[in-house]
């Protein structure tokens, strides 16, 4: 028995230098100094899904307090009304990114707390609280990249005027911003006007699975109010025209001075066509032009993409030529958040289209993880999220043809693992998997820059911590320290902390 008990614990010691190993030659194979002297390393956040403290200091609800708090709109029927104590911990966690030797920090500024009722007056102990935090980042060498909205919207403008689909909205978002730029500018140099449009239009106005809720999906089965096939192009419309505003007010009165630069951040799946025919091949570009073509094409050449004039007709708004030339060259750069890869194949029936009549079977492309049975990759927990490495360099290379090689930040990139509650907390430590996923997307994003020519600045992990991932609740981990929901939420460092930080201070 002790030759047995002996020749055991020499194999489990045999696998744990093996992975050490493994680790340890995985954040060698590529590290800080493979990429641009210059190039940026930062972690990501939201405010809902971090913060907490819902109802101190002062700020108002958001429309995403009223969706978490209806039932059966969140997977596991939880709420961010503590989420991971962030308003409360930032310091402690600001430390976390300092010894991982991280660069940058992206998080975003909590409409409702600047303006609890969507206008009106300044409440200035949200002012104070994100001076805190700003001051706290560069106290520790910790650059800030700031997003303006990350889908709360205050619950006020939304009850007063359904929000994005008013343009009023338009004058609203530009005073919060102007606020922002005025308040804090000195020392914020990178802003982001907008996280995700794509994501919060569709998930909020086409199928009513994100707040506020609205579809008309199948006569209204999951929804009490709303229409797919026209409002999602109505709040694209204002998003889109809000940011060209914003970017005005930014350059004409605060660029001078501050000597910052503003973007916005789009959700984009990379697509392959599921077989070489011409259908599929185009039904592939009509995927892309609808999903990132939407939001870019206006803000580059100051117009939505033929393909989505010729299909959605009279029901896509039209720009006007001042609007236009507002929202044309309103970039000074793309945030890209990219996480996976699917297939697209023609649509070669209407009757998804007669069932739904909106804005994702307007395309006339069907976009999924499979080929038959078949999926295209391994699976993180996310049952969107499959591990497609490459799509990270065909993405970049699509931008650099189609856009000129506008500069690009990575602005999301992750995998999440289940949260399993009977697994010990010593074994969720262990995400292998996660530290294979950003080694394997690095070096794909590495040989776009290095070997193709893509002008690409930054990456921003998502996320630092586990959180709250909106509809999902507390079911998904995302983050690179494990969040005890248990105990006080305490912090703890997964093994891709480690790889993070021998990757970062290996040159």
């Amino acid at each position: 028995m002790a030759i047995r008990r002996r020749g055991i614990a020499a194999v489990i010691l045999v696998l744990v230098f093996a992975f050490e190993i493994e680790t340890i030659c995985l954040a060698q194979s590529i590290n800080r100094g493979s990429f641009p002297k210059g190039f940026v390393f930062g972690t990501a956040s939201s405010a809902f899904q971090y913060e907490g403290a819902v109802k101190e200091d002062g700020r108002g609800p958001s429309v995403w307090d009223k969706f978490s708090h209806s039932f059966g709109k969140i997977l596991d029927f939880s709420n961010a009304d503590v989420a991971v104590d962030h308003y409360h911990r930032f310091n402690e966690d600001i430390q976390l990114m300092k010894d991982m030797g991280m660069d940058a920090y992206r998080f975003s500024i909590s409409w409702s707390r600047i303006y609890p009722n969507g206008t009106g007056t300044i409440n200035q102990a949200g002012i104070d609280h994100y001076n805190k935090v700003i001051n706290a980042l560069l106290a520790a060498g910790i650059v800030p990249y700031v997003t303006l909205y990350h889908w709360d919207l205050p619950q006020a403008l939304d009850d007063r005027y359904n929000g994005w689909l008013s343009p009023q909205i338009i004058k609203d978002f530009a005073t919060f911003a102007e606020t922002c730029f005025r308040e804090f500018g000195d020392r914020v140099k990178h802003w982001i006007t907008f996280n995700e449009p794509h994501t919060f239009t569709i998930q909020g106005y086409d199928v009513g699975l994100q707040a506020p809720g609205r579809c008309s999906i199948i006569l209204h089965l999951f929804c009490r109010a709303g229409n797919s096939a026209t409002e999602p192009y109505i709040v694209a419309h204002n998003v889109l025209l809000s940011h060209g505003t914003v970017a005005d007010i930014y350059r004409k009165k605060y660029k001078a001075k501050q000597g910052g630069s503003i973007g916005i951040a789009l959700d984009v799946m990379w697509f392959e066509p599921a077989s070489n025919s011409t259908e599929d091949i185009e039904a592939t570009q009509r995927a892309q032009d609808f999903q990132l073509g939407w939001f870019i094409e206006p803000l580059i050449f100051g117009d939505y993409p033929s393909s989505m004039r010729t299909r959605v007709g009279d029901r896509l708004p039209k720009f006007s030529k001042s609007e236009a030339a507002l929202v044309k060259g309103s970039l000074d750069f793309v945030g890209i958040n990219h996480y996976t890869t699917y297939f697209a194949e023609h649509n070669s029936t209407n009757i998804i289209n007669s069932l739904l009549n909106d804005s994702l079977s307007d395309s006339g492309a069907n976009t999924l993880p499979f080929k038959g049975l078949k999926p295209i990759a391994d699976r993180a927990s996310s049952i969107w999220l499959y591990i497609v490495p490459e799509g990270m360099r065909s993405l970049m290379n699509y931008i650099k043809r189609k856009y000129g090689n506008i500069p690009i930040i990575i602005t999301e990139n992750g995998m999440d693992d289940p949260n399993d509650p009977l697994k010990p907390i010593k074994e969720a430590l262990k995400d292998e998997k996660r530290i294979k996923y950003h080694n394997d997307y690095l070096t794909n994003l590495l040989a776009s820059i290095k070997e193709d020519g893509c002008n690409v600045k930054g990456y921003f992990v998502w996320s630092l911590l586990d959180n709250w991932e909106w509809a999902a609740g507390y079911t998904s981990r995302f983050g690179l320290y494990f969040v005890d929901y248990n105990d006080k939420l305490k912090r703890y460092p997964k093994d891709s902390v480690k790889w993070f930080k021998n990757f970062l201070t290996s040159t």
